[in-house]
């Protein structure tokens, strides 16, 4: 009885020694462990034998974690006190170092960070402050990782989440935005009235350069037509002459006399007291009296007088 009793505690012992000694690390975890009080290495990940009387061990997480720094007030260059809050993205490198370097990771982390901040927005103007944000995230970040390398931590990102000026910079930053937006809408607006005014500059151009087209073709076509009618209006002449001409060869002289004398009388005809004839006047008078002479018949005889003896 009392054998069995001691066998059961033995294995009651046996069983709670080895669930002691046993350790299951995930992937993502490191077991820093100490032995009589003297660090001894990482264990994991995995499944991990310790010995629960003499070994102590702690947990390190090594995933990307993050740490909100609260608000932070700081005086730039140009003596303005802004409010800012950010957040630090950090990572386990080391361990061991982060265990043995550092008590509370967290705690210093967040006096490093205030100090850094009030440092480096100390060099910045307001302006920078307010403008250059993703450069003072690098700069923190450089600042604080130089700090926290020591300590097996990485810092791979700090971000800014606010800044909040004082009231009345912020009222002048309205200002200030309410004149900018003023500024691009009446630059957009003579932007616009630039563009509408080339527009119509060159749609005038255009009209003009289309009308000043249809006048030259319109001018060359009647000037074509003109060329064209002068020279149908030269070949009616030259054929009208031709006619003439032609008609002329066939008349003789006496007909050519008679449209002389019927010209003579359509000028006696006229109201006129003057009249310009020509010298060839004597000639066409012979020529007239040749005709009459050979036109005249032969006058008849004249009878004897009735008185004659």
């Amino acid at each position: 009885m009392i054998i069995g009793a001691i066998v059961g505690a033995v294995a009651f012992c046996a069983l709670v020694f080895g669930a002691m000694s046993i350790r299951i690390v995930r992937e993502y975890q490191r077991i820093v462990l100490f032995r009589l009080g003297r660090a001894v290495g990482t264990r994991g990940p995995g499944l991990v034998f310790i010995n629960p009387a003499v070994d102590r061990t702690n947990w390190v997480d090594l995933r990307e974690r993050f740490l909100e720094i609260p608000s932070q007030t700081a005086i730039t260059s140009d003596n303005a006190p802004i409010s800012i809050d950010f957040i630090i993205f950090y990572k386990v490198m080391d361990p061991q170092l982060s265990v043995l370097s550092v008590q509370n990771f967290a705690g210093a982390a967040l006096n490093i960070a205030a100090t850094t901040l009030r440092s480096v927005v100390g060099d910045m103007a307001l302006d920078d402050v307010l403008s250059k944000r993703e450069d003072m995230n690098a700069v923190l970040r450089v600042r604080l990782d130089e700090v926290t390398e020591r300590w097996g931590v990485k810092v791979t990102s700090v971000e800014v989440r606010e800044i909040n000026p004082p009231p009345g910079v912020l009222e002048a930053m309205t200002r200030q935005m309410s004149a900018e937006r003023t500024r691009r809408a009446q630059v957009t607006e003579a932007e616009g009235q630039k563009a509408a005014a080339i527009l119509a500059a060159e749609g005038q151009r255009q009209a003009a350069i289309t009308l000043a087209e249809g006048n030259q073709k319109a001018t060359v076509l009647a000037a074509e037509g003109e060329r064209q009618a002068a020279v149908l209006k030269a070949q009616g002449f030259s054929g009208g002459l031709e006619k003439i001409l032609e008609v002329a060869r066939t008349l003789d002289g006496n007909t050519l006399l008679l449209q002389y004398l019927d010209t003579l009388r359509q000028i006696g005809s006229s109201p006129s007291t003057k009249f310009v004839v020509p010298m060839e006047l004597s000639t066409l008078l012979q020529g007239l009296r040749s005709v009459l002479v050979a036109e005249e018949p032969t006058l008849p005889a004249t009878p004897p007088s009735a008185n004659g003896s």
